[in-house]
Formats: C-alpha cells, sequence, structure tokens
C-alpha cells in the first residue's frame, strides 16, 4: 500500500472520530483566523471611544479558547485508539517472525502514520487556514498586498520541490540506521555502539541543516513581504490611515507567511512517509476492522485478544 492509501485507510476506519477532532479544530482556527480582524476593530473603537469592539474581541476569544480547550482533550483519546488499533493488528500478523530488531523498529515506525493525522494534517489545515484565510480578510484591506503574496508562493514552491528530494534521501539513510538499533543494542559492543549513534547523529545533523537552510529563507520571504505589504499600505493610504487595519494587515501578513512554512515542511514529512512504507510493508490486512473506543487497561490476554 503507498502511504496515500495507508493513510486513507486509517482515516475510513476512524472516519467518526477525525471528523469531530477536525470540526472541532477548524472551529478553532476560524476564531483565531478573525481574531485579528477583531482586534483591529477594538483599537479604532476604542480610538473613537466606543467599547462594542471590545466586546467582540473578548466574546470572540473566549468561544475559540472553549473550543481548542475541548479539542485538546478529545485529540489524545481519538489518536492514542487509533494507534493501538494499528500496532497490535500490525504485529499480531507478523508476531513470529525472528527478526526482532525489525519488528521492534517498524512498530514505532508505525507511530509516525498516527503523527501525521494528529499533528501533520492538523498542521496543514491550518496552513490553509492561514493562507487562504488571510488572503481573503486582506482583501478587504488592501488588494494589492494580497497580488503580492501570491508571488511570493511561485519561489516558495519551487524551493519546496528542491527541499523535498533532499529529505527524501536523508530520511532514507536516517531510518536505514534506525533499523539496526536493537542489534546493536543486543550485541553489546561498545565500538558499534558509538558507531551507530554517531551515525544517526550524522544523519540527524543533516536533516536539521537542511531544516535551518528552509527556515532562513522563508524567514527571508517573511521579512520582504511584511516590510512591502505596510509600505504598500502607507503609499496607497497615506496617514489616513486607521491604527487598527495596520495591526490587521500585520497580522495577516505574518499568519499568511506562517502558512508558507508549512509547504516545506510537509513536503518533508510525505517523503518521510513514503520511506517509513517501503520499509515496513504495511498492507491492507495490518488496517484494525473496528475502531478502539475501550479506555480500559488491558492487563491479560496479549497481543493476540488486543488484536481479535
Amino acid at each position: 500500500m503507498s502511504r496515500f492509501q495507508i493513510l486513507k485507510s486509517l482515516m475510513l476506519k476512524h472516519r467518526g472520530q477525525l471528523v469531530f477532532t477536525y470540526i472541532l479544530f477548524s472551529l478553532e482556527m476560524l476564531g483565531g483566523l478573525l481574531r485579528p480582524f477583531f482586534l483591529g476593530m477594538a483599537i479604532n473603537d476604542l480610538i473613537k471611544g466606543r467599547y462594542e469592539g471590545l466586546i467582540i474581541l473578548s466574546a470572540a476569544h473566549f468561544l475559540t479558547l472553549t473550543v481548542g480547550t475541548l479539542r485538546h482533550m478529545y485529540d489524545t483519546r481519538t489518536y492514542s485508539a487509533i494507534y493501538v488499533s494499528l500496532v497490535t493488528k500490525f504485529l499480531s500478523r507478523r508476531i513470529y517472525q525472528k527478526d526482532v530488531s525489525k519488528l521492534s523498529a517498524h512498530s514505532t515506525l508505525a507511530r509516525e502514520f498516527v503523527d501525521f493525522l494528529e499533528f501533520d494534517l492538523v498542521y496543514v489545515i491550518e496552513a490553509v487556514y492561514n493562507i487562504f484565510g488571510s488572503l481573503i480578510l486582506m482583501f478587504f484591506y488592501d488588494a494589492k498586498v494580497v497580488l503580492l503574496c501570491l508571488a511570493v508562493l511561485v519561489p516558495v514552491v519551487m524551493v519546496s520541490k528542491l527541499y523535498g528530494k533532499r529529505m527524501k534521501q536523508l530520511n532514507r539513510s536516517k531510518n536505514d540506521e534506525l533499523e539496526n538499533q536493537v542489534d546493536v543494542i543486543g550485541g553489546g559492543n561498545t565500538r558499534e555502539l558509538k558507531k551507530h549513534y554517531n551515525n544517526l547523529r550524522f544523519w540527524q545533523i543533516k536533516i536539521s541543516d537542511q531544516e535551518a537552510f528552509n527556515y532562513g529563507f522563508m524567514e527571508l520571504l517573511v521579512m520582504i513581504v511584511l516590510g512591502a505589504s505596510l509600505l504598500l499600505t502607507y503609499k496607497t493610504s497615506g496617514t489616513a490611515i486607521l491604527a487598527g487595519n495596520v495591526v490587521g494587515i500585520f497580522f495577516y501578513v505574518t499568519n499568511f507567511a506562517k502558512g508558507l512554512e508549512t509547504i516545506p515542511y510537509t513536503v518533508q514529512r510525505l517523503t518521510s512517509l513514503s520511506d517509513i512504507t517501503r520499509r515496513i510493508e504495511l498492507q491492507s490486512d495490518d488496517m484494525p476492522e473496528e475502531p478502539v473506543t475501550d479506555l480500559k487497561p488491558v492487563h491479560d490476554g496479549g497481543i493476540e485478544e488486543l488484536a481479535a
């Protein structure tokens, strides 16, 4: 199965739980997206001696906080249940394999798919809100700023494509070394242990360097877009521009930039999942038949009972 087929299968098996948590997250993101708009409105109203904007801002913030709290509580229950159902079914079909080292490493790597649903996919949804939501709301302030932000997407996509190819090579090398970890530890050879962990350190540094380069490039674009947007707005509106509008533009350009930073990160995670899929060879039979909803601890029965 490809990484997309695995993710699709997991999402279909647990669609009820996932739909609910993603709805909560979307409401949380919508509240966060509108907050700068309400903040700008509150500033403009306070300058005029009115308090309506401040009341609206406070109410929106409270509702967003409530939804976010509920979402965080529900998330842990949902994704831990998905991981339990996936890894127990996966191990039950391979429990008699002799290569315990790879089996242990693969069960750990399988967690990456659940992490993608729990953290990375949520991160992508947040980026979609930040990019498109910010563009829509910036249109009400200054359409020229929107065109400037759209122009920045071209170099971001080009760099992300190169970044993805490089990260695919680095993740493959790191996972090659990780598969040997149990054997190396079991061997008890000090020299081999040092060599193994130095190799992991080497590949981790390479990955970190690549991430740092990407971070620097994205932050440079953020600086250019932010400065150009404020200058463009000032040239268009002059001294008549409202303070709340400046605050709104600043926040939405920043949110847009945060969304751009997600593009290379998403490419990196998908390339990592592609390598993991090749290694652990997840099949359709590894997918849990029913979602796990029982939160009681299992004391007896073993893995066969869990996977049943």
